[in-house]
Parts: C-alpha cells; sequence; structure tokens
C-alpha cells in the first residue's frame, strides 16, 4: 500500500494534520488529525510503498509495546487511512 502522494502532514501546534494542498477552500468538516505516534508512522512512510508488518516493525522498533498490541494499533491506522481515503487505489 501507498499513501496518497498529494496528502501532506503538518504539524500545527500540537496536532498533526493532514492537508491536500491545491484545496480552493478549506472544508473544516473534513480536517483530520493524528496522535504523535500515527504522525510518526506517516513520516517514516511517506513516499514509499509498505505493508502492515513493516508499520508494525517501526512500531517495535521506535515504543516499547507488545507484539500484539502494535499489530493492533497498525490495523487500527490502517482501517482509518482506508475511510479516510488516505491510500492510492490500485490499479
Amino acid at each position: 500500500m501507498r499513501l496518497r502522494k498529494e496528502l501532506r502532514l503538518r504539524k500545527v501546534g500540537k496536532d498533526y494534520i493532514i492537508v491536500e494542498p491545491g484545496q480552493d477552500k478549506v472544508d473544516m468538516v473534513k480536517v483530520f488529525t493524528l496522535n504523535e505516534s500515527a504522525a510518526w508512522l506517516w513520516e517514516q512512510v511517506e513516499g514509499d510503498n509498505f505493508s502492515r508488518d513493516d508499520l508494525t516493525k517501526l512500531l517495535l522498533e521506535k515504543y516499547d509495546v507488545a507484539p500484539e498490541k502494535a499489530s493492533e494499533d497498525v490495523e487500527s491506522l490502517i482501517a482509518v487511512f482506508h475511510t479516510q481515503n488516505f491510500l492510492e487505489e490500485r490499479e
């Protein structure tokens, strides 16, 4: 899978938000924020292909977390990415 290349992660104060450059106007209903660990994962894989296992491995290397918890968190994050249309469509 791969994040959509036109999306950008921006830090605003203590928040990390996803923006789509080039929008004529900002739709505040569609602003989406990520927590610090999700934003860190975004930064690690932005522009690259990645798998669930890649994300889980990154979490385990960075944070003191059980493998089962890391895997659950990755599954939740990927579900959000799908729901919010953050991933490129496969052809």
